[in-house]
């Protein structure tokens, strides 16, 4: 058993089935190639993170695109099905002390994340049983675990303002040890995507400044 996993949850980037609210702004067919991009990056980006790496997807019957995508550095596991909760239970009930002793969990939405809190999060779960990265919008977009899987994944309001208000509370509900990174922004909507692109430009910039 290794010590560090790293896993980043991913849906195929088919237009209509990704991004549904920045599709709002910029239509189905931009928003999904804005997600395959935002995952490409994700994937470069932590490439070299942990002692494994995981790419977590859906459909099944996508695992071609998702392995040429990938590359050499991920492997690759299906998602079971059900809602957000049972998958993300799912996998960690999977790994969590059978693979690695201490499992972090990206989505592909934060493709500008800083790669310190990512490391952070692995450190931290070495004295804490949860580890979780707060976004703008009222959920997550880093769940870390070691020892136990935690209870909560059952009856959350997934896709809803108040995810990380009702984890946190569940969580000192049940005396579970936690703590919280910096809190980053998902690529949701044209206001975000905006802020994104600034800063797609900016690191344009200082590359052709070195």
């Amino acid at each position: 058993m290794i010590e560090t996993l790293l896993a980043v949850f991913a849906k195929y980037w088919e237009p209509g089935q990704v991004k549904t609210r920045l599709a709002a702004s910029v239509g189905n067919e931009r928003a999904a190639a804005y997600y395959r991009k935002f995952l490409a990056t994700t994937l470069r980006r932590f490439e070299s993170v942990a002692d494994t790496r995981m790419v977590v997807f859906t459909p099944a019957n996508r695992r071609d695109d998702f392995t040429a995508l990938a590359g050499p550095a991920w492997e690759l596991m299906p998602q079971c099905d059900g809602d957000l909760g049972n998958r993300l239970r799912s996998f960690l009930e999977a790994t969590l002390n059978r693979v690695a002793r201490r499992v972090v969990i990206l989505g592909a939405d934060s493709p500008t994340l800083p790669l310190e809190y990512v490391q952070e999060a692995l450190g931290r779960l070495a004295t804490h049983s949860v580890v979780l990265g707060p976004s703008e919008d009222g959920g997550y977009y880093l769940l870390g675990a070691s020892g136990a899987v935690p209870p909560i994944f059952d009856n959350m309001p997934w896709s809803d303002s108040t995810l990380l208000e009702a984890t946190l509370d569940r969580l000192c509900q049940r005396d579970v040890a936690s703590h919280l990174l910096g809190t980053w922004y998902d690529v949701d909507d044209a206001e975000s995507l905006a802020r994104y692109l600034a800063a797609e430009r900016a690191d344009v910039g200082q590359a052709k400044q070195r």
